[in-house]
């Protein structure tokens, strides 16, 4: 029979920070998993990733952009590369495999009467499916004459291009190839063209039933490594490091052919590491110890579709079972603190208002905390509703005033502080970030998130 935590808090008023004196049993949060190791998760060969990649390909092609573009009421998109210079989001429209835009390559999007997508290319070389050549082989000048004509032929009356003064991802055009698109238009097209920067957002954040489907095993492999990295198999106290750690994780993703979007860093606290409430990240790398906290950041792509998380790992002293009852309240704070944050989730609201909602209702319930989430998807660092940055927790202009649409995916991503009393008050950080998508009610864990400490005997 589950007994529910019960806390007795003792505010210590000079920090604002509430502690737990007594923990009757381990909390307990829902969508709690604990995953072994990655080898429980199929990894498909480089081959074999092909096929289902373009299927999603096609189907947002088909299903998704239709509905974006009639959103934006964008009659035309053009997404325009050189080679070694490719846009942004070229790669997420390109069927695999894909390396690199070939010299210039040209993709086309014509919204037609009955809503429906032409999906054409302006290419030396043809994409192939789901493309139609427009217009194949010549010159350079050729080429870009035969897109003019493509663009008079149509007629839209809006026509997107990629420039962005605030989306990093929305501004792929270079301004070379943006000049000569007007050079080779006739006037009256030239006004027609506008920033298709809302579409490109929108393009990138939302997710669609195949990924979906994917998606919580894309996380469960990178939760997988977390695992294997927190554990004997990896760590000896008194001889592994933080950084043994972080390049183990690095070449076991790199043995199950995942690239990592940023290099894996580990830190370790303890008692005696300096942390202060207004410290931005407590850790330090070094040998790791017995009665050491262990923190990891990792992210990885698969199937198109990216990772981000974060997790926590103590190291048992030799007479010891399980962590203190002080860092597994710790942990338990800062899962009430992911609750507080997911239930701020609420269709319309903008990244800005999510991030007050939480830090009020946060500093009500006593807990010293930092929210600084992010929506996934193709990217790590994917574009939408930016709630928080760790370096900034006032409102964020532009990403921040973004809405919530549902079928979106995030990092939530953000950290505590409590203090422990088996470290004679320290403060102890614990970050936390698991990856999790928004299905228009609720905020859902793509693989469960982390409520119990990884134990390294």
């Amino acid at each position: 029979m589950k007994h529910k935590i019960r806390l007795i808090l003792k505010c210590c008023l000079p920090l604002l920070i509430c502690h737990p004196l007594h923990v009757a049993a381990e909390a307990s949060f829902n969508q709690g998993r604990y995953i072994n190791s990655a080898a429980d998760f199929a990894v498909l060969p480089q081959r074999e990733r092909i096929a289902p990649e373009n299927a999603m390909l096609t189907e947002r092609l088909e299903q998704l952009l239709p509905q974006l573009m009639a959103e934006q009421n964008l009659d035309m998109w053009l997404v325009l590369n050189r080679e070694k210079a490719e846009d942004p989001v070229y790669f997420t429209l390109a069927p695999q495999p894909s390396f690199a835009a070939r010299r210039t390559t040209m993709l086309v999007f014509n919204r037609l009467a009955d809503g429906t997508i032409e999906k054409l290319t302006v290419n030396r070389y043809p994409l192939g499916a789901p493309y139609t050549a427009a217009w194949q082989g010549g010159s350079l000048d050729e080429q870009w004459q035969a897109l003019a004509d493509l663009i008079v032929s149509k007629d839209p009356k809006t026509i997107g291009i990629n420039v962005s003064k605030e989306w990093p991802v929305a501004d792929g055009l270079t301004s070379a190839l943006h000049s000569r698109l007007k050079e080779v238009l006739p006037q009256a097209y030239q006004s027609r063209l506008v920033s298709a920067e809302n579409l490109v957002v929108r393009w990138l954040e939302q997710r669609t039933a195949s990924e979906l489907a994917v998606y919580p095993h894309i996380i469960g492999i990178a939760r997988g490594v977390i695992a294997e990295g927190f554990s004997s198999r990896v760590i000896t106290p008194g001889v592994t490091t933080t950084e043994d750690v972080a390049w183990y994780l690095r070449e076991r993703f790199s043995e199950l052919q995942l690239p990592i979007w940023f290099m894996p860093y580990v830190s370790l606290q303890r008692p005696g590491t300096p942390c202060d409430k207004d410290t931005a990240f407590c850790g330090e790398s070094g040998v790791i110890q017995r009665g050491d906290i262990l923190h990891t950041d990792v992210g990885i792509c698969y199937l198109k579709l990216c990772s981000d998380t974060q997790e926590m790992a103590y190291v048992l002293k030799a007479d010891e079972e399980d962590a203190p009852a002080g860092l597994k309240a710790a942990l338990a704070t800062g899962n009430r603190w992911q609750d507080i944050l997911k239930k701020e989730f609420i269709t319309g609201r903008t990244g800005n208002q999510i991030l007050k909602a939480t830090q009020q209702k946060a500093q009500a319930a006593g807990i010293l905390s930092s929210t600084y989430s992010h929506p996934l998807g193709f990217f790590g660092h994917a574009p939408g509703p930016t709630i928080g940055m760790w370096d900034n927790q006032g409102p964020t202009p532009v990403q921040g005033d973004w809405q919530l649409y549902a079928n979106t995916a995030y990092a939530i991503e953000g950290n505590i502080k409590q203090a422990i009393p088996e470290w004679q008050n320290q403060l102890a950080h614990i970050k936390l970030e698991q990856s999790a998508y928004f299905d228009g009610k609720t905020v859902i864990y793509l693989a469960g998130r982390q409520t119990k400490w990884h134990l390294v005997r």
